[in-house]
Parts: C-alpha cells; sequence; structure tokens
C-alpha cells in the first residue's frame, strides 16, 4: 500500500499516523468497506498538498501511513486487536487517524483514548444512531458501535443522523445530544453540538453522513444527509475550541470507475489534519 498524500516519514519522526483497518465482518447492505483504506490512500496521492483556508502545506509535516491492521477471526477479537495498536500508538504520543473499514472499528480505538484521556467526549458523524444493543447475534455489529461506546463512559454527541431503528426509540428518547439531520438546515445547532462536548474530543466520522448526492460509495446510503461546506464549517469549530485527540474516518464502500467519493473522503482527511495543526 502507498503512503497518505505519498509522504514517506519513518515512524519515530512522526507527528500523525495513518492506521488502515480494512475490516468488513459485520456490514448487513453492502460490502465492501474492506477496499476503503486503499481507496482513501490512492486517491490522496492526487489532493493537492497546499491548504488555501489554513495557508499551510502538509509536505513533509510528517505523517506516517503503518501497514493494514489484519482482519481477525471474529469481530470481538478485531475490537482487540484496534485497541492495542491505537492503545501502542498513542503511548508513543503519536496523533492517531484511523481509516476503516465498518464502522465497529471506532470502538476500539476510543477505548484506548478513553485509557489516555479519562474526561473523553466522542463526536459521531452519521446518518445512522447505531445504538442497537445487539445485532445478528454481536453486541459489537456496525449498528450497536455507539452503544459499546457509551458503556465506556464516553459523553457522546451525534450529528446528521436521520435513521432511528424502531427497537430503541425509548433509549434514542434518552439520548441528550443527537442533532438530527431535519433539523440542520442552517448553521444555527453548530455552537450547541460543540458546547455539549467536553474538552477532549475523539472524531468518529461516517461517510454516510454525508448525502449520498455527494457520497454514493457507503454501504447504507441514507437521503438528506449533511454538505461538504456545511460539514467544514462545523469541524473547524470543533477543532478551534476542543481538543481534538484522535479521529476516524469509515465506511467507504468503492464503487469501481467512481473515483469522486475517495478523494472526497481522502481531502476530509487532509482537511481534518490541517484543522488540527494549522488553523491560526
Amino acid at each position: 500500500m502507498a503512503d497518505f498524500l505519498g509522504e514517506s516519514v519513518k515512524y519515530k519522526d512522526s507527528k500523525v499516523v495513518i492506521l488502515p483497518v480494512p475490516y468488513d465482518g459485520t456490514s448487513t447492505y453492502v460490502k465492501g468497506a474492506d477496499k476503503g483504506p486503499k481507496a482513501i490512500i490512492d486517491a490522496s496521492m492526487e489532493v493537492e498538498r497546499y491548504d488555501a483556508e489554513t495557508d499551510s502545506n502538509l509536505l513533509g509535516f510528517g505523517i506516517c501511513t503503518l501497514s493494514s491492521l489484519k482482519n481477525a477471526a471474529s469481530v470481538g477479537r478485531e475490537m482487540d486487536l484496534v485497541y492495542s495498536e491505537v492503545k501502542k500508538l498513542l503511548d508513543d504520543d503519536k496523533f492517531v487517524v484511523m481509516l476503516g473499514g465498518e464502522h465497529s472499528i471506532s470502538y476500539g480505538a476510543v477505548k484506548a483514548h478513553k485509557d489516555k484521556f479519562s474526561d473523553l467526549s466522542v463526536l459521531q458523524i452519521d446518518a445512522h444512531d447505531d445504538l442497537r444493543e445487539e445485532f445478528e447475534g454481536s453486541k459489537f455489529n456496525h449498528a450497536c458501535v455507539m452503544s459499546r461506546i457509551k458503556e465506556s463512559g464516553c459523553k457522546t454527541v451525534q450529528v446528521g443522523v436521520r435513521s432511528v431503528n424502531e427497537d430503541c426509540p425509548d433509549k434514542v428518547k434518552k439520548q441528550e445530544n443527537i442533532f438530527y439531520a431535519w433539523n440542520m438546515e442552517d448553521d444555527s445547532w453548530m455552537d450547541d453540538a460543540v458546547a455539549a462536548l467536553g474538552d477532549d474530543v475523539y472524531i468518529s466520522f461516517d461517510l454516510d453522513g454525508f448525502d449520498p448526492s455527494i457520497m454514493p460509495s457507503t454501504g447504507t446510503p441514507e437521503p438528506g444527509g449533511m454538505l461538504w461546506y456545511q460539514t467544514l464549517r462545523f469541524l473547524r469549530k470543533v477543532f478551534e475550541k476542543k481538543n481534538v485527540v484522535g479521529f476516524d474516518v469509515v465506511e467507504l464502500c468503492p464503487i469501481k470507475g467512481m473515483v469522486a467519493p475517495d478523494f472526497m473522503a481522502a481531502k476530509l482527511i487532509y482537511k481534518m489534519i490541517n484543522y488540527k495543526y494549522n488553523l491560526k
């Protein structure tokens, strides 16, 4: 596999590490999220290194792309592998960017960050609430990831949700910080969402949080999602006001011959790294 942005930096010299996790063991509609990390990294080669918004250039910045994490025999074991790997990276004081793969993997990364940042908040951008207790016999299914994250003791803020399963409406009603897509037509919600987060924030970005008109390459697309500049305005606010300690981008399910969504995912990651380190 190539290096993100073509940045070939030794691990010991890096600030940011890209961790590809091509796991697709519990996805339930369209398969193919295991191809997402490679598609993102390949597309990143075409991203212009200079960012006019932040007047910065990530070329030579210090980004190290790691080898893909191997798939385990079960989703529970995969969570253990993700947790162990991310914990090791955090112990080395790296800023971890995890590329999925399906959304289940986020739990392992959040658990590792929670060990280091005791008051961790998790910002989830997603079309789905992911609050099932279990699905298809597994409590680690991608449809359950936010239930597992909440059990870890993290405060959560969920943004862009527009699909709630009928099995857990009462559970959803008890969640204080869900920002539904149908109430997000202007930017008035953004300050409230940022204020609901704690100081240390992990961002889990499921690409189906975007509207499928601009991000069709997901396994579970939902109409009515977020658009590009709205999303960037919100993310910039988060990075300006909070200490973002890590993030993941998951659920890219590449479509053969359609490169724009792959490029968009790569550009999103590029923008988030810039927001972390290069906001004036």
